[in-house]
């Protein structure tokens, strides 16, 4: 199902539905005092990969506070996501297929089923005024059901299904943000708007993965058979991620930029190999990146690891260079720094949460989508990606990579 048919259902049909399912929920619905400990707490993120792992201090610090049962709910395509740091045990995730809406609606009432067999308590919704989320978590069960509302903002409708009702902050990071809802529920008595609460970046920090030896040099070795002559003890790994979701493609960086930077970066340091990386999908376009460039030490590595292998290229490579989008999040879990080039969205909110840098242009119209717009931009040509020159992002990348070595 494409992403423009989604909006327009969530839209021409979430609204009645939302209307009618308040009635529902204050009718027959059930709610726990302000300061009710959660004990089964769901989590419900769909369709932002990245986001689940930027919500993954808001979960440790569910479990830490209340030695929660953790469950999470997701769209099947974004499964893999919640590999990286599992937080969440494998039996404890739910997911929605979207291949079809009788797929849709048929897991949809398993979902509501499963939340009963599991004695769900407490759901939280991760997503940005999503009305099919707000159903969900209208609909799970839940005594305690914590979101983003909109109060006095013009927006987008969900209807009044949540008991903590927490003001979304467009200033601070989502992962903060993630954190209020958290706070929220922990909050002694009732707020409004919840949360008053103050969230330092310390909280925000992701726990780095451990990487088996084994599994680190089965990628070494994977990247040994497809870059000619490489050696490991004199070479450096650089990757790029030119690809980004079609939830919005106006975050790409034009492919003929890419190109640029890689003869740049490639003559600057000879001693650096690129990796053009990417799903399975993706790697017709990393072989036109490669052909434009024609360089031996640049190679096409798109579908050429899974999901959950991405930790140990990572932790081999000396730097990545992204759109935004799940990879530049992916990263966060390793030491490797990323570069992520910002346009459409802001960094401010939405910049990884690992070492590195975020690049934006800094015109006027950017960024242009946020929560208020279903992140859905009317522009078709994001000059606040093309206006980041290939130079700039070269001497950006020079913060990490030093001075040119010798090979």
């Amino acid at each position: 199902m494409n992403v423009d048919r989604m909006r327009m259902i969530d839209h021409r049909v979430g609204v009645p539905l939302c209307f009618l399912a308040t009635f529902l929920v204050r009718l027959f619905g059930r709610s726990a005092p302000a300061g009710t400990p959660p004990r089964n707490v769901l989590f419900i993120e769909l369709s932002e990969m990245g986001s689940t792992i930027l919500a993954d201090p808001a979960m440790k610090k569910a479990k830490a506070l209340w030695n929660a049962e953790l469950f999470f709910v997701i769209f099947a395509d974004n499964r893999g996501s919640l590999d990286f740091l599992k937080t969440i045990p494998d039996g404890n995730i739910f997911t929605l297929r979207v291949d079809s809406l009788w797929h849709l609606g048929l897991d949809t009432l398993k979902f509501l089923l499963w939340c009963r067999r599991r004695k769900i308590d407490t759901a939280i919704d991760l997503e940005l005024f999503s009305r099919f989320t707000a159903l969900l978590t209208g609909l799970s069960g839940a005594r305690l059901r914590a979101g983003y509302h909109r109060f006095h903002n013009e927006g987008l409708y969900r209807g009044e299904m949540l008991t903590h009702r927490v003001a979304y902050n467009p200033h601070i990071h989502i992962a903060k943000n993630f954190i209020a809802l958290i706070n929220a529920l922990a909050a002694p008595k009732a707020e409004v708007p919840y949360s008053k609460s103050f969230i330092g970046d310390d909280e925000i920090r992701i726990e780095p993965v451990k990487i088996p030896p084994a599994t680190r040099k089965a990628m070494a070795d994977k990247i040994a058979a497809l870059v000619p002559d490489f050696r490991p003890d004199a070479q450096r790994i650089v990757l790029f991620n030119p690809n980004a979701s079609e939830m919005l493609p106006q975050r790409r960086w034009p492919a003929a930029h890419f190109a640029e930077l890689a003869r740049q970066m490639l003559a600057r340091w000879p001693d650096i190999v690129i990796l053009i990386t990417g799903a399975p999908a993706e790697r017709a376009e990393a072989l036109a990146l490669c052909e434009a460039v024609s360089d031996p030490r640049m190679v096409n590595f798109a579908g050429e690891s899974r999901l959950d292998q991405l930790p140990a290229l990572y932790g081999l490579a000396a730097l990545m260079i992204t759109n935004d989008s799940g990879p530049g999040h992916f990263a966060s879990v390793t030491a490797m720094p990323v570069l992520s080039l910002f346009g459409p969205e802001t960094p401010e909110l939405y910049g990884p949460l690992g070492p590195g840098r975020a690049l934006t242009a800094g015109l006027a119209c950017s960024p242009c989508v946020s929560a208020a717009n279903h992140r859905k931009t009317a522009c078709k040509e994001p000059v606040c990606m093309s206006a980041i020159q290939p130079e700039r992002v070269t001497d950006a990348a020079a913060e990490f990579l030093g001075p040119p070595q010798s090979f």
